[in-house]
Order: structure tokens, then C-alpha cells, then sequence
């Protein structure tokens, strides 16, 4: 296990006058090259005097956190290569793009990965002219940032993605600077709480550093205006202690901060070595950097006779009129020469040597730690062989088991395979073992840094499995963990997974923009086990039920998104060895936590999954015919057991009516070919779905998205789709089923109402079905339980 940070130098102690005047020099090129990328569209190193056609027509960025970001950029260099340290930067005010731009550009990683952006005058007005320019980059750190891990378009995950970085991590430092304005959202306020979940003997160390330059776009924030005792009780409670740096006198802030860091870095050293030689005795309580410095710091004090530096005013773009304003222009070009460029860059545009001397070489810059680059450092995953854990199938119906129970005996395996690398993790909020995945226990426990009372289970310091009641928290670790290298599964009631929906978006949007780069490595992709879910949530109640997050994820980048509703125990199997191998996607399995009926042997689960979607022939009664007089469809677990009863029904009492039964595993096939790689050509579709049939489909979740999904397709006018349709209640499994026209005997009537001939003809067999549905809701009333024809039915074929 690499060994804790280690101090060199004389930290305490104070800087020599050289080294702080290099890294004021640094810090006034970064602030340069950031406030260039705002506004210059060529004239980079300022040659000739500014003119209105040096200025980019749209000026855009934000300006007002990129000094401070500066700031602690210039600092990490300094003690990263003063320690040999491992480290990488999590930046929370991400719009503060052009100031992670320019410290990658200064450290010579940007024009690593982009070699016409060269560290030179021409590269330098490259760099400028792309920044939030069209067929340029983002104004938001993103995943075209060297360095990053953090997309910046949404502020309030930055500290958990720093703690799922130095999860299993022992040699890494992940700095995470938090912006005052996203100290104020949810998830950022929750993260505090992750120091409760980091082992200090196989975790690496997380420093935050809190910046407070006091204001948002245009009020000012909570957390700058408390007086500084309420604020350092608040982060003491939190578990943390405080170190302060605050000024607006450049000199004066960089002594502080060279302190402030070396004494971080000392405690966090103590700390680790402590735990790593004599054991751990209590949580370790870890240090958070304060730091205060005037918002738009450097910039202008006054436009148009208003205070701009230290107000929300200096948020963005602090002189907007530049180009039609010649007094802005002015102002503009006094605030730029300001930082003396011919001090800090040749004739040639190149950095001059004194202000990199500060900075490390190598993978230790932070624009080149391969940690910021996971794909860089994954292994694959030992998936163990699925024979061991498949159940027995002799015939489809007879048998039942709990799929997601099933799993946990895979997922125990690998767990108990990656003991030594330690690279995967289990997070989820409280349900792993409501999720029946608790054999996971068998091979390490849940992380936990508090104390442990008698009564509790399966605790460990050194746990992977990561519980606790925030789904933002579990997204935002796990997201961390997998963009640092490494694998993961998020199990979550299928409900609740809703509150992420904005996280799953940041990272699906980064997954599609890291495809296209070549430097950027697949990383393990991001998978969901949604079970708890709505058919089986009638003990809890309407509030559990919402199968929704499936359509918000299927509207996104198609070539990231894939959704998986496996019917049974042995598909689930199928689907996780996939979905556990694969790269830089993000998978949604929906699956049951109840006992369900085992169709499909191991063999045929597997051909199914790799079809996505297939007829059942054991359950129609097409036997050889042409094509079938109706097409019974059915994906997820709860409507498939629905289809195969209605087929059965249907055996029974209308043996002449050829119905072909097809499954759906993999939602995307029922798109088209062109829109999805999943996607199924016409021809395909319509095998499988014959155009001028009656296809009378059951599905999991919202019915509309069947129909959106399949829109385009001929036998879209002949389709008739059952799904929840927010029916629900606390009440029995059946009747969830039933309230929402999902069950079997409405599923048969929809077979008579639509297939040309059999209305007349079947009116009994329609009216028995109707009959069923009436005697049901009289037995539940009467007796909390489900009829015996329901509760006892297996399929018999």
C-alpha cells in the first residue's frame, strides 16, 4: 500500500521571496490567459494597441471565480512537486472554465492532447479564440479539459465525485475546490458527510477548500456571510477543521495559502500514517481550507461608475460593451497589461521559465494525472462464469426465484475477486439488503468511520459496499470512482432513482462529448439496478411508484444510454455479465427483488439477451402458421408473467387463434436501426411484429413510451400498449396489475377487441374475462389477498 504524503521543504516555515514572486508570476499568467480567452479574438500578447476587431462578438465566460481557481491552481503545483504527490483537482465553480484552460496550457498538458494549441503566441490565440466559440470548447470545465473529472455545467456534485476519486485510491490527494454559490445546493451540502465513509488505510485523502469570494450571479451566498466562528462550528461539525486564508493583497494571499496548504498536507500526512501503522482509534477529523478572496479578483474595480471586483457584478463578463464601448475598450487593455505579460511570456508566446518553476513534470501536472483519465488505469472486471449461479430451468413457469438474489451470489464472487485491486464498489441508499443483494456481506461490509453499537450488522472501515440515504451522494461517489478507473453498480428502489435524474444527465452529456475525444480512454460504464418497482410496490403505496426513470434516460445521447428489463432470474444474470464488462454507457436494469417464474435456462436466457428481443414459441400457438392472427407482447418481469397467463387463457379458450408471444429484453431494439445502434432495421421489426397485425404489447412502465418508441414503425396504427398509468395505491400485487388494465384477463379482451373476427365469436370468452375481473375485486375486499386462480397460477403449457 503506497505510503502516506510526506513533507520536504520547511513548511510553516514561510516561502523564500523567489519562490513566492514565481508563483505570483504563475498566478498573474493564468489570470491573463483566462481573461484573454474571454475576450480576445486575436492580438493575443497584446503587441499593438487593442482595436474593436481584436474582440470576440460574443463575449462569453465567467470571470469572477477563474482568480481564485487560479490561485489554488498555482498552489497545488507548488506542493505537488515539493511532496511528489499524486493529486488531482476537482473544480466546483466549473464555469470557471478558462482558469482550468489556462493552468493545462501553462503546464504544457493542454498542447499535449491538442498540438495546435501550442504553448506559443500561436497557440495562445488558438486557445483564446476557441474558448465558447463556435466549433471551439465549452465555457464549462468538461471532459475536453485536461485534468477533469468534473463537468462544471451544473454546480453541486464536485465534493462527492472528489470522494468516489480517493476511494480505494491510498496514494491519491484529491483537492476539490467548492464554489460558495454551490455550497448552497443539496447534494453539495449532503457531501459533507462523505469524510464519514473514508477509510484513512485504503482511501486516499480529500481536501476540500471552500471558496468564498461571496457572491452568485446576483445575490450575495449564504455561507460568505456568516460570521466566521458560526461557519467554523458548522464545518467542525461537519468533522472537519478549518484553516483560513483570506485577502485581496496578492503577496500577502500567496504566503497564506503556501501555509495553509503545507499545513493541510501535514495533518492529512499524519493522519494516513497514523492509521496506516497503529490502526485507527476514531474518525480522523480532516482539514478544509477557507478560502476568502474578492470575487473577480484583479479585474476591474469600477465599470460605468458601478464597483464591479469583489460584487456579483464581476460574475461573468465584467466590461460587456468592448466593442462598442471605446471607454470599455480602454479599460480592457489596462486590465490586461496589468499582469505585465513581457514578464511572463517571450517574444515567441512562451511561458518564461521562472513562472513554471513551480511547476511539476510529467504525470504529476494536474492536466496529465492519468487518474483524471481513468480509462487509462481500468482492468477488467472478473466476471465469474454464470453456470454457478444460473438456477435450474427444466420447463418455462415451474419454478420461481428472486432474481435480484440470484445476482447477489455473482456479485458476492466478484466482490470477493477484486479483494486485493479493490476497484469495485456496491453504493445504493439503504437497500442493499431490501434489494436482497446482502450476500455482498460475505465478502466485505458497508463502509462506516463511526462508531458501532451492538445491534449493528455488517459495518466495516474497510467496507465497499457504500450506504447511505441520499441517491445524490451514491451517484456522485460511484461517478467518481468509475471516471478515476474503476467499476461499480448502483442498486436503488426503481421510485427514487428520480432524484438524480439532473446528475445522470451531467454524466451521460460527458460520456457522449469523452467518445469523440481520442485521448479521453473508455471508462467502466455507469450501471443501475432499479428493482423495489412498481408492481411489486403495492405494501408501500402510491408514493413507491413511478417507473419513470426509464423514459428520462432513453430521451438522452442513444449511443450512451441502453435499458434492460430482464424477465427472469437467469436473463438478469445475462444482462449483468454485460452490462458489468461494458464501456462508457450507461445501463438501466430493471428486475425484481420477488419471486418470479423461471422461463429460460441459462443457454436460452443468454440467446435471448443477444437477440434483445424474440418470440417465445413455447408460449404461442402459432405452430407453423404463416403469420400469427395476434402478436402478445410483453418487457419486464411483472407484465411478461401477465402475458403468459393471457396466452394460456387464450390456449384454453380460443385454441384456433394463432397468437405469437415475443419478449422484449432490451428496450432500444424497438427503435429504428438508424437511431440507435440497437435499434432494429424495418425488416427485422417487422418480422418480429408483423406490420398488419394486432400487437397488443405489456410494458413495464409508462405506456406512451412504447408507442414513442416504435412511432415510425407500419405496425404502429395496429399497436395497443398496457403500462402503469399512475394507478396506483397500497393495495395487492394483482390489483396493481388489474387497476392499471395491465392483467391478464384485460390483456385477453385486448386480443378479442382487436383482432378482426374474434368479437362476435368470443363474446363468452370476453365476458368471462370481464366476469374474473369483477369476482377479483370483490375477494380482495373480502380477504387482503389475491384469488388462488391468481396467486397459485404457474404456466403448465
Amino acid at each position: 500500500m503506497p505510503d502516506a504524503p510526506t513533507t520536504t521543504g520547511s513548511p510553516g516555515g514561510g516561502l523564500a521571496d523567489d519562490r513566492i514572486r514565481a508563483l505570483d508570476a504563475h498566478w498573474r499568467a493564468a489570470n491573463y490567459l483566462a481573461a484573454g480567452q474571454i475576450y480576445l479574438l486575436a492580438n493575443p500578447l497584446l503587441t499593438e494597441p487593442l482595436r474593436p476587431d481584436h474582440i470576440k462578438p460574443r463575449l462569453l465566460g465567467h470571470w469572477g471565480t477563474s482568480p481564485g481557481l487560479n490561485l489554488v491552481h498555482t498552489h497545488l503545483n507548488r506542493v505537488i512537486k515539493d511532496r511528489d504527490l499524486d493529486a488531482i483537482c476537482v473544480w466546483g465553480p466549473g464555469h470557471g472554465g478558462p482558469a482550468v484552460l489556462a493552468g493545462s496550457w501553462l503546464d504544457g498538458s493542454y498542447s499535449e492532447v491538442y498540438p495546435d494549441v501550442s504553448r506559443d503566441a500561436a497557440g495562445m490565440a488558438r486557445l483564446f479564440r476557441q474558448f465558447s466559440f463556435p466549433g471551439g470548447v465549452p465555457s464549462h470545465v468538461a471532459p475536453e479539459t485536461p485534468g477533469s473529472i468534473h463537468e462544471g455545467g451544473e454546480l453541486g456534485y464536485s465534493l462527492a465525485h472528489a470522494y468516489g476519486a480517493a476511494l480505494d485510491n491510498p496514494g491519491l490527494l484529491v483537492a476539490c475546490v467548492i464554489g460558495d454559490g454551490e455550497a448552497e445546493t443539496g447534494p453539495l451540502a449532503g457531501s459533507w458527510h462523505a469524510n464519514k465513509f473514508l477509510d484513512p488505510v485504503h482511501d486516499g485523502a480529500v481536501l476540500p477548500i471552500l471558496h468564498l469570494n461571496g457572491y452568485k450571479i446576483a445575490n450575495p451566498t449564504v455561507l460568505a456571510r456568516l460570521p466566521e466562528p458560526e461557519l467554523d462550528d458548522l464545518l467542525r461539525g461537519y468533522g472537519h477543521e478549518p484553516i483560513h486564508v483570506a485577502g485581496d493583497e496578492p503577496l500577502q494571499v500567496h504566503r497564506a495559502m503556501a501555509h495553509a496548504l503545507d499545513e493541510a498536507l501535514d495533518r492529512i500526512a499524519l493522519l494516513q500514517r497514523t492509521a496506516r501503522e497503529e490502526g485507527i482509534a476514531e474518525r480522523p477529523r480532516w482539514p478544509v481550507i477557507v478560502l476568502r478572496t474578492p470575487k473577480g479578483w484583479t479585474g476591474p474595480e469600477e465599470v460605468d461608475g458601478l464597483p464591479v471586483e469583489g460584487t456579483w457584478r464581476a460574475h461573468q463578463v465584467p466590461l460587456p460593451g468592448v466593442r462598442e464601448n471605446p471607454e470599455h475598450l480602454r479599460q480592457l487593455e489596462r486590465w490586461l497589461r496589468s499582469y505585465r505579460p513581457e514578464e511572463l511570456f517571450d517574444a515567441g508566446g512562451r511561458p518564461r521559465p521562472h513562472l513554471l518553476a513551480e511547476v511539476p513534470a510529467g504525470d504529476r501536472r494536474l492536466g496529465a494525472n492519468p487518474h483524471a483519465n481513468g480509462g487509462l488505469l481500468l482492468r477488467s472486471l472478473p466476471v465469474p462464469g454464470l453456470e454457478r449461479y444460473a438456477v435450474p430451468v427444466d420447463k418455462p413457469g415451474a419454478t420461481l426465484h428472486e432474481p435480484t438474489r440470484v445476482l447477489g451470489g455473482l456479485l458476492e464472487q466478484v466482490m470477493e475477486d477484486t479483494a486485493d485491486r479493490r476497484d469495485f464498489r456496491v453504493v445504493g441508499p439503504d437497500e442493499t439488503a431490501s434489494n436482497r443483494l446482502e450476500a455482498l456481506y460475505h465478502a466485505t461490509g458497508k463502509a462506516w468511520q463511526e462508531s458501532v453499537a451492538p445491534t449493528d450488522e455488517h459495518l466495516s472501515r474497510g467496507g465497499r459496499v457504500m450506504e447511505i440515504l441520499s441517491e445524490h451522494l451514491c451517484q456522485g461517489w460511484l461517478e467518481g470512482y468509475l471516471l478515476t478507473g474503476r467499476h461499480g453498480l448502483f442498486s436503488c428502489y426503481e421510485a427514487f432513482v428520480h432524484i438524480v435524474d439532473s446528475m445522470v444527465n451531467q454524466h451521460i452529456k460527458w460520456l457522449k462529448v469523452s467518445r469523440s475525444l481520442p485521448w479521453r480512454r473508455p471508462v467502466a460504464s455507469l450501471n443501475y439496478l432499479l428493482t423495489s418497482h412498481v408492481w411489486r410496490q403495492d405494501h408501500n403505496g402510491f408514493s413507491h411508484q413511478d417507473p419513470g426513470f426509464v423514459d428520462h434516460v432513453l430521451n438522452k445521447s442513444p449511443e450512451v444510454v441502453r435499458v434492460y428489463l430482464p424477465p427472469d432470474a437467469n436473463t438478469l444474470l445475462s444482462v449483468a455479465d454485460h452490462v458489468l464488462r461494458s464501456r462508457d454507457y450507461v445501463n438501466v436494469v430493471v428486475a425484481g427483488k420477488q419471486p418470479c417464474f423461471d422461463w429460460l435456462d441459462l443457454d436460452q436466457a443468454r440467446a435471448h439477451c443477444a437477440r434483445g428481443a424474440g418470440t417465445w414459441d413455447w408460449a404461442g400457438t402459432e405452430n407453423g402458421a404463416g403469420e400469427p392472427d395476434v402478436v402478445l407482447a410483453a418487457a419486464g418481469d411483472v407484465p411478461t408473467q401477465e402475458v403468459i397467463a393471457a396466452a394460456g387463457i387464450l390456449r384454453r379458450h380460443l385454441p384456433d387463434v394463432a397468437v405469437r408471444v415475443v419478449n422484449v429484453v432490451d428496450m432500444t431494439r424497438l427503435l429504428p436501426k438508424e437511431e440507435h445502434p440497437h435499434g432494429m432495421t424495418d425488416h427485422e421489426f417487422d418480422a418480429l411484429f408483423p406490420r398488419d397485425r394486432p400487437v397488443i404489447f405489456a410494458y413495464h412502465g409508462y405506456p406512451w413510451l412504447v408507442h414513442r418508441l416504435s412511432y415510425r414503425r407500419a405496425v404502429h396504427p395496429n399497436l395497443h400498449v398496457r403500462g402503469y398509468k399512475e394507478m396506483g395505491t397500497t393495495t395487492t400485487p394483482f390489483d396493481m396489475v388489474v387497476r392499471n388494465d395491465l392483467d391478464r384477463y384485460r390483456l385477453v379482451m385486448d386480443v378479442i377487441d382487436r383482432t378482426p373476427g374474434l368479437a362476435v365469436r368470443a363474446t363468452a370468452v370476453r365476458q368471462r374475462m370481464q366476469d374474473a375481473r369483477t369476482r377479483h375485486q370483490a375477494w380482495i375486499r373480502e380477504h387482503g389477498t389475491d384469488m388462488p386462480e391468481v396467486a397459485e397460477w404457474s404456466w403448465t403449457g
